[in-house]
């Protein structure tokens, strides 16, 4: 890897509100921004700013980043200027409806998404809630009214679908200290066919989402710091009802293991640089 690439990307991993103070500039002077705050997750700044408590700092550079799941902007990230890393929530849930959303075969308007992940997704903040020894031995749902991820997974579903998407998601804090498990629900709106092969085929050529065999219920401890995120399929009785079971790490294909899968991308290096090795 040349020494020089260093000089003209920067990589921010600061609190929200402050990456979008500084990437004006630095794309001025031609550096490559990969951002993981949610800084540029949103496309609308009057959103962001409802979710994030502050004036968006930047918002004429919103329509131009782009949004770092290469599982669906591949092509775009390899050519932008500026990624916005998608959320760990957000990775987890949209992983899990693309091939059904993608296919037509799910009510986009009945979506379920209940999540659950271990303490460190609340950040390093010292929040004795959020603390393990005050999470252990118990479980809590959060967020349940209105969660600041809940518009990032809404835009990334309504961008699959083409059309508006009514999503019900609820995040919960589990007593883990890392990992992501979303179990999400769709109603079918047409005869499904083979779900698992639908899921395989749109996979097949993913390095790092993994469709695990018929049957299966995926463990995030089968997740712990790899880049991967780990899908089943289910059809519970050939019912209605199809459900979706996705695990990924939070710290990693839920942050920096895919901001290092962008910049792979992004500079035309193996995508899986760096990312073979648990974190």
């Amino acid at each position: 890897m040349p020494n020089s690439w260093v000089l003209w990307m920067r990589c921010f991993c600061h609190p929200h509100g402050v990456a979008h103070a500084l990437a004006g500039e630095l794309l001025e002077n031609g550096t490559r921004v990969i951002d993981l705050s949610a800084d540029f997750r949103l496309r609308d700044a009057d959103e962001w700013s409802r979710w994030y408590g502050q004036a968006h700092g930047a918002p004429d550079l919103l329509q131009e980043a782009v949004y770092g799941l290469p599982e669906m902007h591949r092509e775009k990230i390899k050519n932008a200027r500026l990624i916005a890393v998608p959320g760990c929530y957000p990775t987890s849930v949209q992983l899990g409806y693309l091939p059904l959303l993608e296919a037509g075969l799910i009510d986009p308007g009945q979506l379920i998404a209940d999540c659950k992940s271990g303490v460190t997704g609340a950040g390093r903040g010292a929040k004795v809630g959020s603390l393990l020894a005050e999470a252990s031995e118990s479980m809590k749902a959060y967020g349940a009214s209105g969660h600041r991820h809940l518009p990032e997974i809404s835009q990334g579903l309504k961008d699959i679908q083409q059309s508006t998407v009514g999503l019900t998601f609820v995040p919960h804090l589990t007593p883990m200290i890392r990992g992501i498990h979303s179990t999400l629900y769709g109603q079918l709106t047409a005869d499904p066919g083979d779900l698992q092969a639908l899921f395989e085929q749109r996979y097949a050529d993913e390095p790092f989402v993994d469709v695990m065999p018929a049957g299966s219920h995926p463990e995030t401890r089968s997740v712990k710091g790899i880049n991967t995120c780990r899908l089943a399929v289910h059809r519970p009785g050939n019912g209605n009802t199809v459900v979706v079971l996705s695990v990924i790490d939070n710290l990693v294909k839920g942050a920096s293991g895919q901001a290092i899968q962008n910049l792979n991308l992004m500079f035309g290096f193996d995508e899986n640089t760096g990312l073979t090795a648990p974190r």
